[in-house]
């Protein structure tokens, strides 16, 4: 592009004089462009230096800059004896069109900072290289991939570089490249070639310098040499990096060097800089490190403008870039799409996603415009490493004159956007403190013993709890009944193992704590899962926590790819149990809440499992297949019997699985490790199992029972396809046929599926004797009666009449009529077609089901243990005189009696083959 053709603004000649000196040194230029270089020369010293000096190139490279910006950008020769000349020059060049192209107009923040970023590229890279390519001639490094890079940080990683800015590089080496005994020579060498690779750079000779380097961003700068292994720094930054190296890796990048070894470094970070769950207590982090800076740099005053410090003063750069930083580090972990480096993306993604609402990113980015724009205009003029305004009149001048303005209109715009920039961001770091009177006194004694527990046993959330234990207790005294509430509280904080990122979290989204509130004087099972696994909080403040259940296609959808942004198998064991833990919370507030009935509820839980079951299954097998290779044959199902089957499981529910595989005639697996085909299936199973229930880090995902399987617990773990189907036609019970009315398959081949859901249609289908399953139903009734009685009436599920016994006897239905109906109203219906069940009396047992399910599921979710009316607050009564829909307590136990009366009564006719009218 011509220069002359995008001029839109034109800084006025603060020295007209000196001006037309440097534009009377390039004739050839006239008009518009003369105009521009007498304004720039006439402000800037520095730049009326570099275009004396470039002159002869000048003219032809205003005629077009991106042939010349690529022309000098070019990597120039690796001789030594030339390389500092041919950098220093790349730089002078840069640097004038960076400048003229910027007070013109012509380019965007971005193209300038852009433009220096790759020039700061270049010149590390082509002198690291050199300085490699020394080492190797002197035999102090191997005439091999060294696995040396250099990591661009600060403005330099994001392209943001400043147009007078030092560069912050991290060097590092991957020392699993090389023999352990090298190990110390080649550090040596790395070492040398990057004290070269600085001295390239920053040596002020006669023609100028390229970039200072600092590199003190390196862990522990004081004692370790300017270049480590990959493998110290990780262990350093997983046991002793802070929150503001997380901050500065958001933005680092491999620059330089090996570039490859850079980028599987950056891969091996990742935990260290985005953490899986929502990382509120970096508020707090970064608040104490602004506060820090201000105090070390003196920038933490009221804002004067003249000598303010527009990177690190008040309402300045960094504010808005430790803002929207820290954002990221909040949100990051979760949401990739906000791992950004630079500070306008950072903004707009965030917004985007409703962490910052669209106003404020929009004024926060156009603030960041005009403050780089500043800083660029100070430092022009004499090539300084300086952020601060002019402390004289004369400065004020001559900055003016360099924005193209009038020194009251910079001045007057110079407040109202740092003031607003401050505005912005202390509201988000430093919220003015609320201290809330509860409305009525609280248990004092109770209140005292907080301190104890182990959530507040370190300073820190000992320190976060004071600041929102007022608005606590404020709410806790405006529940119902308060001392109730306050007792459910200390019961959820007693079991909270640590509190400081819960109580971030608190701080920084007042409006859970409603919502605890809420759980811990209504659910004391949902409360005590809370307090173990808090990182579920973070699932209702990602914007989508109320919408409406996507479905269990899409559900399953979900949980594939969480697991497949897992790089490692540990880490998608530990991913689908977070995952599926904040959908499982969120399904449990819902229903507390009445946003979904029972049966939505009893539905939601089963897609859940079924997602967790058919996202993972996969991935044990990937993983098992490493060693022993690909499942032989056709592969193996899973089969998900009883309540899983059925799609309806309640908040504990365990998982009946079965898994069924096809050999398809191949003996054994081929693999590094293989396997007969039997005992491979018979491992995978077992693997499939461990990943389900083995505790990690993030808990256990479900307990698995496997005890429907053929033989039960005396068969194999997995059963071939050929004896599944020898087994169910010639060896197996009534009651296993009836366990295949509700059997469907959750995971695995879907050719395979098929066959399964065929062959199970075809066993239920059989032609059956009536009255003989009628009188092994009455016995299979009579065995469950003597094995377990109902604790309550309010157990829901065992016992004559209930939940158990009320679906036992619509599966006999369903295989009497040899038709699949797998749902309770279908087998009622089943009964009455074959004239063993009245339409009256279905209905009576379809009510009765549907009444003592949502006793089930609401007991399930208000107590780990039997339910106990007497054992819950007032908040819990509620939750279940709503599913008996009725007030009393009293009423609701006589409704449930004489419902299940009535039930036992008329399953007990129909066994006894009392056929009805």
């Amino acid at each position: 592009m011509r220069l002359k053709d995008h001029i839109t603004r034109m800084p006025r000649p603060f020295d007209p004089e000196r001006g037309q000196a440097a534009a009377s040194s390039v004739p050839a230029v006239s008009g518009a462009l003369h105009d521009l270089i007498v304004g720039t020369a006439g402000c800037s010293p520095y730049l009326a230096g570099l275009i004396e000096k470039e002159a002869d190139w000048l003219p032809t490279a205003l005629d077009d800059l991106d042939a010349a910006l690529e022309q000098v950008l070019a990597p120039p020769s690796q001789d030594l004896s030339r390389l500092k000349t041919a950098l220093r020059q790349a730089k002078r060049r840069v640097a004038l069109l960076a400048a003229l192209a910027d007070l013109a107009g012509a380019w965007s923040l971005e193209d300038v900072t852009g433009a220096l970023t790759r020039l700061a590229d270049m010149t590390c890279d082509a002198a690291l290289s050199a300085a490699v390519e020394e080492q190797v001639c002197r035999g102090r490094l191997p005439d091999t991939e060294v696995g040396l890079f250099v990591l661009a940080m600060g403005k330099m990683g994001a392209f943001e570089l400043n147009y007078s800015s030092d560069i912050d590089l991290i060097c590092l080496f991957d020392e699993t490249r090389h023999d352990p005994s090298d190990y110390a020579s080649v550090r040596k060498g790395c070492v040398r070639a990057v004290q070269e690779m600085c001295k390239l750079l920053s040596d002020l000779t006669e023609d100028g310098y390229v970039f200072r380097t600092d590199l003190r961003l390196r862990p522990d700068p004081s004692v370790t040499p300017v270049v480590l292994s990959t493998g110290a720094a990780e262990r350093y930054y997983e046991s002793l990096g802070r929150t503001w190296e997380r901050a500065a890796y958001i933005k680092a990048r491999p620059c330089a060097g090996d570039l490859s070894a850079g980028r599987d470094f950056l891969d091996e970070l990742r935990p260290f800089v985005w953490r899986r769950h929502l990382d509120f207590a970096a508020v707090q982090d970064a608040h104490d490190m602004r506060l820090a800076i201000r105090a070390h740099k003196g920038t933490g005053g009221p804002i004067t403008l003249p000598g303010h410090d527009m990177k690190l003063g008040r309402g300045g750069i960094r504010e808005i870039e430790f803002f929207t930083q820290t954002r990221q580090l909040i949100a990051g972990g979760r949401d990739r799409d906000l791992r950004v480096r630079d500070t306008v993306t950072g903004l707009s993604r965030l917004a985007v996603k409703d962490w910052v609402p669209a106003a404020t990113a929009e004024t926060l980015t156009d603030h960041y415009r005009f403050a780089r724009t500043v800083e660029h205009r100070i430092q022009m003029q004499r090539d300084a490493q300086t952020h601060k305004l002019p402390g004289s009149d004369e400065g004020f001048e001559r900055l003016a004159a360099m924005m193209g303005t009038d020194r009251a209109a910079l001045e007057s715009e110079l407040k109202d956007r740092l003031s607003s920039v401050h505005t912005e961001t202390e509201g988000f770091f430093a919220p003015d403190a609320r201290a809330p009177k509860p409305s009525i006194a609280l248990d004092d004694a109770m209140q005292a013993r907080w301190r104890s527990y182990p959530a507040l046993r370190s300073v820190r959330g000992a320190a976060l709890f004071d600041r929102i234990e007022p608005v606590l207790l404020e709410r806790l005294s405006s529940a119902t009944k308060p001392q109730e509430a306050l007792a459910a509280f200390d019961g959820f904080l007693a079991g909270l193992p640590a509190g400081v990122q819960l109580f971030s979290l608190f701080e920084a989204n007042p409006q859970l704590i409603d919502l605890l509130v809420d759980i811990v004087g209504t659910s004391p099972a949902l409360a005590q899962y809370l307090s173990r696994n808090a990182g579920v909080l973070d699932a209702v403040i990602g914007g989508s926590f109320f919408d409406a259940w996507p479905g269990g296609s899409a559900l399953t959808d979900l949980a594939i790819a969480r697991l497949a942004a897992e790089p490692d198998y540990e880490g998608k064991l530990d991913a689908i149990r977070a995952w599926a833990k904040e959908w499982h919370f969120r399904i449990g507030v819902h229903h507390l809440r009445q946003l979904t009935t029972a049966t939505e509820a009893g539905k939601q839980y089963s897609d859940l499992a079924r997602a967790s079951i058919a996202a993972l299954w996969p991935e044990v097998q990937a993983h098992f297949a490493k060693r022993h290779g690909p499942p032989p044959g056709r592969g193996g199902v899973i089969l998900g019997m009883g309540s899983l089957g059925a799609g309806h499981l309640t908040p504990q529910s365990d998982l009946d699985l079965i898994v069924v595989y096809d050999p398809d005639d191949v003996d054994q697996s081929d693999g590094p490790r293989p396997l007969q085909t039997r005992s491979y299936y018979a491992r995978l199973t077992q693997a499939m199992i461990t990943a389900i229930t083995t505790q990690t880090a993030q808990g256990r995902l479900y307990e698995a029972d496997m005890r429907l399987r053929p033989s039960g617990n005396q068969g194999p773990v997995a059963t071939s396809w050929s004896a599944f189907q020898r087994y169910q036609r010639e060896d197996a019970w009534l009651w296993e046929h009836l366990a295949l009315v509700r059997a469907t398959v959750v995971a695995g081949p879907d050719s395979f599926a098929e066959d399964v859901e065929q062959f199970r249609c075809s066993i239920i289908g059989q032609v059956r004797d009536r009255r003989a399953v009628l009188v092994e139903l009455s016995d299979m009734r009579a065995r469950i009666a003597g094995a377990r009685q109902p604790s309550s009436v309010w157990d829901a599920k065992t016992g004559a009449g209930r939940l158990q016994d009320i679906e036992l006897f619509a599966q006999t239905g369903a295989v009497l009529t040899g038709e699949v109906r797998s749902g309770v109203r279908d087998g009622l219906n089943a009964c009455v077609a074959t004239g063993i069940l009245s339409d009256v009396d279905a209905q009576h047992l379809s009510q009765t089901h549907a009444l003592l399910w949502r006793v089930q599921i609401a007991s399930r979710l208000l107590s780990v243990d039997a339910v106990d009316p007497d054992a819950l607050g007032v908040g819990g009564q509620e939750v279940l005189m709503r599913a008996v829909e009725l007030e009393t307590r009293s009423a609701a136990e006589n409704r449930l009696t004489a419902m299940t009366e009535r039930a036992a009564a008329i399953i007990d006719a129909a066994t006894q083959g009392e056929e009805r009218e």
